[in-house]
């Protein structure tokens, strides 16, 4: 159902009459065991309120303690952009009045945070390169999960009654701040998706958040505004927030450009003002005025001393950063022996991380690749996720053709197993075995089977003997039904033209 009631220009149009100017704010769950100022556990989908405990909840008398583990890998995410990380940073409170924060305020960084002054530069669909620089990168803790009840669109507006979980309260972030990407144009949608895909790769690559859009682990505030060709400054911006998916990142922008555009274009204002994206269109929608930095009242968290890096230690962090992805990947095409094209189209889809671990778990690169942008890639197509939100691991999907490489099950056969993989049912050798998949290897068993589709169809059976050899696909795909796709369709065939000589 669409929920999109504005006007909007056409988008080559806008970028006619204006200049996009868009600041990205990315926000990431670092994969720690426990929260960044308690010891509370932090894993994902537990029953609600079942992981919390005073200090993360904010009661009287209790204090926060900084996770060591959640500033290292700070300190391990600035570097990997390119920052400079500051030898002392301190904690602020930042003043947030809202339900989901139990404390009523939020133990954030302000003036003075960990990483600074960095950039990321990022592949294009065309190969070229783009840098984004960055502000900041800080740490903080997150917020809890509001769920609003009765309404129609899961928002507040028109809901009946919020239902609060603060499992999710004070989990360790780290928010990395763009500074103004201006000059993109046209092509401001694609550096949008590019940054985020870069930005999600490497943080993979360093291994300090499983970066999970689709569960929240990374989410994305796409701040957007437009100047007139002649303007000289920036116009007013509105803020998208937690946009989940790469998709929808580039789409937020798209959508964006084209509302501001009719909206200045008639003579209204553009508000300052979160926005709410909506997957079903996506179009955005007004969510509440937006705050400036003067009315979260920020002051130094006086619970909490000045975070020290000192130079030799940084130094250490520094020496266990891994080959970046672009490098990596750079590498793996020339063994793999693929265009720049494949390699552009691969890493649009979000598969080249996900085919390397497969090869790395023993599939040979060309099936791994076969099986993620072809059948990998439907699946996720049709159960609305990313490619890498399937559930199913690369050393799964590995076992998986390794069972068709050792001729025990076919494509057809591995594509059952991969879909009861995918639904749940467990490892893909168990579910061979509970549902009987494997391929029959009977030869009495295949040629009755091939006798009886023999006799079936006598006219079939002449034209073979004619030497009209690819009659024969009738019975075998005969065959092929009867054993329910568990015969080898090599072997069947083999077994038909015997029998007609």
């Amino acid at each position: 159902m669409s929920v999109a009631t504005d006007d909007l220009m056409d988008f080559d149009e806008a970028l006619q009459r204006f200049d996009p100017v868009m600041g990205m704010e990315v926000h990431v769950e670092l994969g720690t065991a426990s929260k960044m100022f308690c010891g509370c556990p932090t894993t994902f989908g537990g029953d609600p309120n079942t992981q919390v405990c005073p200090a993360c909840l904010g009661l009287p008398g209790s204090l926060p303690v900084a996770n060591s583990k959640a500033i290292e890998s700070a300190v391990r995410i600035g570097l990997a952009l390119n920052c400079s990380i500051r030898r002392s940073s301190v904690f602020a409170r930042k003043n947030y009045f809202y339900p989901d924060q139990p404390k009523n305020y939020q133990i954030s960084q302000y003036d003075e945070p960990i990483a600074y002054e960095g950039h990321l530069d990022v592949i294009l669909d065309d190969g070229t390169t783009w840098r984004v620089e960055i502000e900041r990168a800080h740490m903080e803790e997150d917020t809890g999960k509001s769920l609003h009840v009765g309404g129609s669109t899961g928002r507040i507006h028109g809901a009946s009654h919020s239902l609060l979980d603060y499992n999710r309260a004070g989990v360790p972030l780290v928010e990395i701040v763009s500074k103004p990407i201006v000059g993109a144009g046209e092509r401001a949608p694609e550096v949008a998706r590019a940054y985020v895909t870069a930005l999600r790769d490497l943080l993979r690559a360093l291994e300090v958040s499983d970066v999970r859009m689709d569960q929240g682990s990374m989410r994305c505030d796409v701040n957007l505004s437009l100047m007139a060709k002649d303007a000289t400054e920036f116009g007013t911006r509105t803020e998208t927030k937690n946009v989940n998916s790469l998709k929808s990142v580039e789409a937020s922008v798209t959508y964006e450009i084209r509302r501001q555009a009719a909206l200045l274009t008639s003579g209204g204002e553009v508000i300052q003002e979160t926005r709410h994206f909506h997957e079903a269109d996506g179009s955005t929608s007004a969510g509440r005025r937006k705050e400036t930095a003067e009315d979260y009242r920020y002051f130094p968290e006086p619970d909490m001393p000045p975070v020290i890096a000192e130079p030799a230690w940084v130094d250490e962090l520094r020496g266990t950063l891994p080959e970046l992805p672009w490098v990596r990947r750079a590498r793996i095409q020339a063994d793999w022996g693929v265009s720049d094209e494949v390699m552009r189209d691969l890493v649009n889809v979000g598969a080249v991380e996900l085919i390397i671990a497969t090869a790395e778990a023993g599939a040979s690169p060309d099936a791994a690749r076969s099986w993620w942008v072809s059948f990998l890639a439907q699946q996720a197509n049709t159960r609305g996720v990313e490619l890498d939100g399937l559930a199913i691991t690369p050393g799964q999907v590995a076992e998986v053709i390794g069972l068709v490489d050792e001729g025990k099950l076919t494509n057809k056969l591995a594509q059952q197993v991969v879909v009861a993989v995918l639904d749940g049912e467990g490892e893909p050798a168990q579910i061979v075995a509970d549902r009987g998949l494997e391929v029959v290897r009977d030869d009495s068993a295949l040629q009755k089977a091939v006798d009886d589709a023999l006799a079936a169809n006598p006219d079939i059976a002449d034209k073979i003997r004619s030497g009209k050899v690819q009659a024969a696909g009738k019975i075998v795909g005969d065959v092929m039904k009867a054993t329910r796709g568990q015969a080898d369709p090599a072997r069947v065939k083999e077994l038909v033209l015997a029998a007609c000589q």
